[in-house]
């Protein structure tokens, strides 16, 4: 699950499907992270708006941003992105990788109110994450059902 820094939504997506995965018991299937097109925040963990979204529907993370690498492309089966300019970046980078295995696509793409741009709620407020968060488990539980 990739956006633009790692620190907003994709370490909600992320943390939204892997609670999923876990409440279906199907961790030994998924091996799910999160990164970040831009190295702007390696190391960081997410924005404390993301972290109190996430709590407040009981979910902990303990992510820390980290930049996408080739090994991702070659070992992910999906790589899933939160707006266009996310999903040039990743088929820019994938295009000079070996061997890329991973299908990108917008997170968006399953969602089944068709919104299909997660907008970034970074300069936003707490409704904004509540939305990002909505988005996320709507697009992740349709995801998970189509390839589980």
């Amino acid at each position: 699950l990739v956006s633009i820094g790692n620190i907003c939504r994709s370490p909600i997506a992320e943390a939204v499907f892997r609670k999923l995965v876990s409440d279906e018991k199907l961790e030994h299937k998924w091996r799910t992270d999160s990164a970040a097109v831009s190295d702007w925040n390696v190391g960081r963990f997410p924005d404390s708006r993301a972290l109190s979204c996430l709590r407040n529907h009981g979910i902990e993370t303990a992510h820390k941003a980290r930049q996408i690498t080739k090994e991702d492309f070659q070992t992910f089966d999906h790589i899933l992105c939160m707006d266009e300019s996310n999903l040039r970046d990743l088929n820019r980078k994938s295009n000079q990788v070996k061997d890329c295995k991973a299908k990108i696509e917008l997170l968006g793409t399953y969602d089944p109110q068709k919104q299909l741009i997660i907008e970034d709620p970074y300069y936003g407020n707490e409704k904004d994450f509540e939305t990002v968060y909505e988005q996320c488990v709507r697009c992740c539980k349709a995801f998970l059902d189509k390839y589980h």
